[in-house]
């Protein structure tokens, strides 16, 4: 008999990198495909991208991937696309609205992927396979054209509800479609997938339209610049901020690939909308008097690189910040990403720039998440035998059961909070969690995909952390002569003042090497020296560097 499976590869207690797949019988449809952000524990990382393994095993068994399907524009919903793509077989469809279809396009265009996007029109339903029958619906979130589906399956419907809010005042009015969501869950919901990241906030989240006159209250006894950043995907803010512009006479001019691909994307769309004289080409910038500019940059994470960073330290080839320049973060900070978002506000407060962000103004951002109140509400209107928290932390999952499902009288038995390598698997309307895999997300290094586990990233803390040390060790005629040893060090101890330590290493390593007297592999003995030496030398200096013994023959 066949049964329906519902498998998280992603944003399952993790926030990001959400990618579900919903299998039936041969058929395989899969719900976004996003990245996720490294964090100090993971140095040099660039990106995390989700575990695909899973799926490819079901491949090779002879299941076959039907289609995909976007639920809206964010990166960590769409931007795994150009990395994923081309690990799986066949040109199946991919399904989104039209301003989510443009920024997927674009970030696969950027990876070198050529793949075609279908768009959909809210409220149409559209096949996928045999046993997939796909309906959208408008919801609000802080990336226009966002879609709640409806995923009618043998076994029953599936409501899959990603990132949102309601938002009743939207900036562009197109508002959740609470009616054909009500007449949904009055049609039955097996099981509902929803947002839950901002389930500990007990407020309403307010409205979008809120920070437009937050924004113009700002600009209006700006002297200098008006330099605003923000996410490169908030549509709906950079609206606000150019209808500002437009009411303070000010030339509106966009920095950064990011939040000029995806202004260029949503003007083409007819998501935006600038009158063409207010707007200017960063590279004549200097023609106009700073208090006639307003200047919208990417960076708004205080992210090493970008354009936002490179203004602030000077390093930007067409813009300057000045101290009678304003610059506003109209964004919090992702979670996680608080030291690089106020070492960015830290930086230009030591150069005398005024800056404002919501944490000194707070309209200046509005959240694009669901808070406990909205989620009940949701959860109301659909009314589903079966609720998966998604989209955050597990503090958030388990929360849910307490702030949401409570109030509504719904068995807490009825809440799934699935682990990661867990499948959801519904038969004859029940449901069984049953643990199958391992969920490991890959690390995207430069170019590199994977290539970057455990104990690269071990022996990078161990150089941030310590240093490193390299034990030049000669051999001469296979016998080793200890007496001219070198010892190079990079970040741990400054070597002209350190003759101590390095006699301590130097004494420790001979002790070392004559305690394995008989035949060892040089391989062997490199890692006793790392193993041996590093102890003794945490127990004297209470550090541990990054040692790699050299050995080489003299010839």
């Amino acid at each position: 008999m066949s049964k329906l499976e519902i498998v998280p590869l992603g944003g399952m207690g993790k926030v990001t990198q959400n990618m579900y797949l919903y299998i039936y019988d041969q058929e395989i449809l899969i719900v976004d495909c996003g990245i996720g952000f490294p964090d100090i524990y993971m140095p040099g990382v660039d990106i995390l991208i989700p575990d695909v393994y899973y799926l490819v095993q079901l491949l090779e068994q002879g299941k076959k991937i039907v289609g995909m399907v976007l639920t809206h524009g964010h990166d960590d919903h769409i931007a795994a696309t150009p990395y994923i793509l081309p690990e799986l077989p066949g040109e199946f469809p991919i399904f989104a609205s039209p301003l989510t279809a443009g920024f997927a396009k674009q970030r696969m265009q950027d990876g070198g992927v050529k793949r075609e996007v279908r768009v959909l029109k809210d409220r149409q339903t559209f096949s996928v396979g045999r046993y997939f029958n796909i309906t959208p619906y408008a919801v609000t979130h802080s990336v226009p054209d966002t879609k709640h589906f409806t995923i009618e399956t043998p076994e029953g419907v599936i409501y899959h509800g990603s990132d949102f809010k309601i938002d009743d005042q939207p900036v562009d009015g197109v508002r959740t479609d609470m009616e054909a969501l009500r007449e949904v869950g009055k049609r039955g919901v097996l099981c509902m997938l929803i947002d839950c990241l901002h389930v500990e906030l007990l407020e309403r989240t307010l409205s979008e339209s809120t920070t437009g006159p937050a924004i113009e209250k700002a600009m209006e006894k700006t002297q200098g610049k008006f330099i605003v950043t923000l996410m490169s995907s908030h549509i709906h803010r950079i609206q606000q901020a150019v209808n500002a512009a437009k009411k303070y006479h000010r030339k509106i001019v966009f920095i950064g690939r990011s939040v000029e691909q995806n202004v260029e994307i949503a003007l083409e769309l007819g998501k935006l909308e600038i009158p063409r004289e207010i707007m200017i080409d960063k590279r004549d910038l200097d023609d106009y008097q700073d208090d006639e500019l307003c200047v919208i940059i990417a960076g708004s994470q205080g992210q090493e690189g970008s354009s936002m960073m490179r203004a602030i330290f000077g390093e930007h080839r067409s813009i300057r910040i000045n101290p009678h320049d304003l610059v506003v973060f109209s964004a919090g900070p992702i979670p996680g990403n608080e030291l690089n978002y106020f070492g960015a506000i830290d930086e230009l407060s030591r150069n005398q720039v005024r800056v404002l962000y919501p944490a000194v103004m707070p309209n200046l951002h509005q959240s694009g998440h669901a808070s406990a109140p909205e989620q009940r509400d949701m959860v109301s209107l659909i009314s589903p035998k079966y609720i998966m928290p998604i989209g955050g932390a597990d503090r958030h999952r388990v929360k849910f059961k307490e702030f949401v499902t409570q109030p509504l009288g719904i068995d807490n038995k009825s809440v799934l909070l699935p682990g990661d390598g867990e499948i959801v698997s519904f038969s004859n309307q029940q449901v069984v969690l049953k643990k199958c895999f391992e969920v490991k997300p890959r690390m995207v290094d430069g170019k590199g995909i994977g290539d970057v586990g455990p104990v690269v990233l071990a022996d990078r803390r161990a150089l941030g952390d310590a240093g490193i040390i390299v034990l030049v060790i000669p051999k001469v005629k296979g016998h080793f002569d200890l007496r001219n040893m070198l010892v190079v060090s990079r970040g741990f101890v400054f070597m002209k003042e350190a003759d101590e330590v390095i006699g301590f290493i130097k004494e420790e390593t001979v002790k070392i090497i004559n305690s394995l007297k008989g035949d060892i592999s040089d391989y062997k003995l490199k890692q006793a020296i790392d193993k041996r030496l590093s102890k003794k030398l945490y127990k004297v200096i209470a550090r541990e560097p990054l040692i790699v013994p050299v050995i080489y023959e003299v010839r």
